[in-house]
C-alpha cells in the first residue's frame, strides 16, 4: 500500500517535459499544423501511413523512418513528447491504464502490434503494465542511464517510438513489468 500511495502522490507532480496538460487529444489530419511550422513555408502533409492489419501484421524486422517534420504532422503534440523525445505522461492520467477489456495495443507512432491484453496486469503504479511483448522481435530495449538511474527503456522496434521501461519486478511468468505510457499506445479491442 506504501508504494501504491507514493505513486499516487507523484501524479500529483509534473514530471519532464509534459508540464500539467495530460488530456489526450485526438489526432486529425486538420490539426497536423499545431506543431508551429511558421516561417517554414507551404507546410507539407502528413505522410498517410497505411493501416496495420493485426491479424497480418508487418514482419518483425520490418523498419520505419521518419523525418522529425514527418513525425510532427503525424502525431499529436503530446504523442510527439512522449514517443520521439522520451517523455513521460504522469501517473493515472493516461486512459489505458485502467483498460480491462480484451485485445491488442500498439504503437501510436506506426499501427505496431505490441502487446496483448491476456499479458496485462495492475501493477498500481498508473500506467498500463504488461509482462511481455505480443512477439520477441517488437519491442526492441537499451540502457537508459538519464537522471542518476540505470533503467532499461523500451521502444517499438518498427519506428523507435519510445514507450516506457522494462523492470524486473513484475509477475510471473516472466517476473518484468513493461511498464508502458497510455499515450504511445492505441487499443485495438477483440
Amino acid at each position: 500500500m506504501k508504494r501504491r500511495s507514493f505513486l499516487a502522490g507523484l501524479a500529483a507532480a509534473p514530471l519532464v517535459g509534459l508540464g500539467a496538460a495530460c488530456a489526450q487529444s485526438s489526432r486529425s489530419g486538420s490539426s497536423a499544423s499545431a506543431s508551429g511550422g511558421e516561417g517554414q513555408g507551404a507546410a507539407s502533409p502528413a505522410p498517410e501511413l497505411p493501416p496495420v492489419d493485426l491479424d497480418d501484421p508487418p514482419p518483425v524486422t520490418d523498419r520505419l523512418e521518419l523525418s522529425e517534420a514527418e513525425w510532427r504532422a503525424l502525431l499529436t503534440e503530446e504523442e510527439f513528447e512522449v514517443l520521439r523525445e522520451e517523455g513521460t505522461e504522469r501517473a493515472f492520467t493516461g486512459d489505458l491504464w485502467d483498460e480491462h477489456r480484451e485485445g491488442t495495443y500498439a504503437c501510436a507512432g506506426c499501427g505496431n502490434p505490441l502487446y496483448h491484453s491476456r499479458d496485462k496486469f495492475d501493477s498500481g503504479t498508473g500506467w498500463p503494465s504488461f509482462t511481455r511483448p505480443i512477439e520477441k522481435g517488437r519491442i526492441a530495449t537499451e540502457v537508459d542511464r538519464r537522471y542518476g538511474m540505470v533503467r532499461v527503456e523500451c521502444h517499438c522496434a518498427r519506428c523507435g517510438g519510445h514507450q516506457g521501461h522494462v523492470f524486473p519486478d513484475g509477475p510471473p511468468p516472466t517476473g518484468k513489468r513493461h511498464c508502458i505510457n497510455s499515450v504511445s499506445l492505441d487499443f485495438h479491442p477483440a
